[in-house]
């Protein structure tokens, strides 16, 4: 086989989750590209080192990976992130990775999952599917991760194309950099909801929607928001759990 496909992620040291996100990801990627080699790359060494120490599982970084695939003959490479924006980590990633894929004979590389307005839009309309009908006084609110370096400001759009489509009760924020968690607090105040469902606007349901969201410490974001007086019920549950987020990388890959 001449083809490959090298499916990149942050990593995880949850493995519970890592098999309900990034190889559920993984699984359907591979399956949508039949006549491809499949590879997987983390790009965090603490997190592969963690896992090497602690399980004895030893998992490529970018470089070796494409290292494995030269050394098994793969001369056309399908790059797949599973990055959720064109952030400075996505960036850094694919400059990174530009010398080894001018080693191949043909190599692309697919987009984030939010990267244009019309990726957000689909990304919004999938998310209001999944979440299904949500009465009158309550919300459902999402932690993202944040960035500094997207090239248009994502979630202030998610927020904005959520009001415009009638999705008023749907609200995200970030844990890191510009919006922070600022919206949320604002939307709950503004509806007063007797319930708030909160979960991690995340691939994977990891350190963040574990202890920023939904731990006990008294800045959690479970806390901030239950301050405001609702009930808060925590979803731990990532992105990539959801097979329809995952049509949407998919989709990302045929298009690449």
């Amino acid at each position: 086989m001449e083809k490959g496909l090298l499916v990149i992620s942050f990593g995880t040291s949850y493995q519970d989750t890592c098999e309900k996100t990034i190889a559920a990801l993984e699984k359907d990627l591979a399956a949508a590209f039949p006549d491809r080699a499949f590879y997987r790359a983390w790009t965090s060494g603490f997190i592969r080192k963690k896992l090497k120490e602690r399980d004895g599982i030893a998992i490529f970084s970018p470089e070796e990976a494409f290292a494995k695939m030269k050394e098994d003959g793969i001369k056309d490479v399908l790059v797949q992130p599973t990055h959720m924006l064109a952030g400075g980590e996505f960036e850094k990633v694919t400059a990174a990775l530009k010398p080894c894929m001018d080693a191949f004979e043909k190599a692309v590389i697919g987009r984030p999952l939010m990267e244009s307005e019309a990726d957000i839009r689909a990304f919004v309309e999938t998310l209001a599917e999944i979440i299904g009908a949500i009465a009158e006084d309550e919300m459902a609110v999402f932690m993202g991760h944040g960035s500094s370096e997207t090239k248009i400001p994502v979630y202030d759009m998610i927020n904005r194309i959520c009001e415009e489509t009638g999705h008023k009760n749907i609200v995200v924020g970030t844990v890191e950099f510009e919006p922070g968690i600022a919206p949320v607090l604002a939307k709950v105040k503004e509806r007063n909801p007797k319930k708030v469902y909160l979960a991690p606007l995340l691939v994977v349901a990891g350190d963040h929607a574990n202890n920023d969201m939904a731990g006990d410490d008294e800045d959690s974001w479970k806390n901030q928001i239950a301050k405001e007086g609702p009930q808060v019920e925590c979803i731990i549950r990532g992105l990539g759990e959801y097979e329809e987020i995952r049509a949407l990388y998919v989709q990302h890959a045929k298009e690449a």
